[in-house]
């Protein structure tokens, strides 16, 4: 087993003033389970290919298990990387797949048979050994590339969208086996996707990342419940939260027709902001209400019947400018499109930012 340690690593491509990757500190512990979640473009990918050595660093260092491996080769890292595409061999079978990278090492015969076997029987591809890729289907090749990583015992994992291109179906199916598999095997990983909910159901904690600095790393639950920004609130959670920039008050927001309280605290941190406050409130920590007073009007555009409950989207006049807002609600309390409901967000859920910098207060 590995920790592995980014050290102010950096990583600038040729061409570019703006480092892909910039001075990310990152400890990640023996055995766990790392997401790096973040939108297209964010470094996270990069990040995961300078730790494989794929990619250059530039500045600063990478660490497995205390070691220095900035500048070793891939080979000599003792890792194991599962891509996106599969890359497996066409022409070779699953058993020749999975024991191709043994057979380089040149591990004895009867290794390399009972490694496969044990890999084959932990992700049900038994019946599949002879086969060659063509005839197995994407959610079967899939793990045939994870059983190549497994059976060569690395020290780490690192997985680079893995799921991408599953159906939705089987992308959730995968996901819990990765997991669980994660779990029994007890090895480090270190896994890159854009899907937040994957990000939220798999990883042991989250690392978000924009535009190539980390912005927070934290458990799903820590990462959803007090997001350290703007951006980690409005990335993190689906629908995504609902987050205004609006007027300040001495006791709180001001949304034009409906006042929204804040704690002294909250108010008092934003006072700086140039007059401003951004407020956030996820779908499900608001309610629909019959009473006008007090609540926000919001005309409803789409409605999403999810069989136990529904999301409502609707838009509303703040300031002259029509904003969206998207709510929860029971199935029994389900508006019409066109209707115009009132929605009051529940004052114990509420996110407050400064408006300038966007960090949480």
């Amino acid at each position: 087993m590995a920790t592995v340690t980014y050290d102010k690593a950096s990583r600038i491509y040729p061409g570019s003033e703006r480092p892909a990757v910039n001075e990310l500190n990152l400890e990640i512990g023996d055995g766990e389970f790392l997401v790096l979640v973040g939108p297209s473009g964010c470094g996270k990918s990069t990040s995961l290919r300078m730790l494989a050595g794929l990619e250059d660093v530039d500045r600063g260092r990478i660490l497995i298990s205390g070691k220095d491996v900035t500048n070793l080769p891939p080979k000599s890292r003792d890792i194991a990387m599962v891509f996106q595409n599969y890359a497996l061999y066409p022409h070779m079978s699953v058993y020749e797949n999975m024991a191709f990278a043994l057979k380089l090492r040149k591990t004895s015969k009867a290794e390399i048979d009972r490694r496969v076997k044990e890999a084959a029987a932990l992700l049900q591809l038994d019946e599949y050994l002879s086969r060659k890729p063509k005839a197995l289907s994407g959610g079967q090749r899939q793990r045939v590339a994870m059983g190549r990583a497994i059976v060569r015992e690395p020290q780490v994992f690192l997985m680079d969208e893995p799921l991408s291109n599953l159906d939705a179906k089987l992308r959730v199916q995968t996901r819990s086996q990765i997991a669980t598999l994660q779990a029994k095997l007890g090895v480090t990983t270190v896994y890159v996707t854009h899907d937040q909910v994957e990000a939220m159901t798999m990883g042991h904690r989250v690392a978000v990342m924009l535009d190539g600095v980390l912005q927070q790393v934290d458990t799903p639950r820590a990462l959803y419940d007090t997001p350290g920004n703007v951006f980690v609130a409005g990335f993190m959670g689906s629908p995504a939260m609902n987050i205004k920039t609006v007027p300040l008050t001495d006791s709180g927001a001001n949304f034009g027709v409906f006042h929204l309280p804040l704690s002294r605290e909250q108010v008092a941190g934003a006072k700086n902001d140039g007059g401003n406050v951004t407020v956030g409130f996820r779908p499900e920590a608001a309610n629909i209400v019959s009473d006008s007073e007090g609540a926000l009007p919001i005309v409803v555009d789409l409605v999403e019947d999810l069989g136990s409950d529904a999301n409502v989207y609707g838009h509303a006049d703040l300031a002259g400018t029509q904003e969206r807002f998207v709510v929860r609600t029971e199935r029994r309390t389900m508006p019409n499109m066109g209707e115009t409901v009132f929605i009051k967000p529940q004052a114990n859920a509420l996110h407050v930012f400064h408006a300038e910098t966007g960090a949480r207060i």
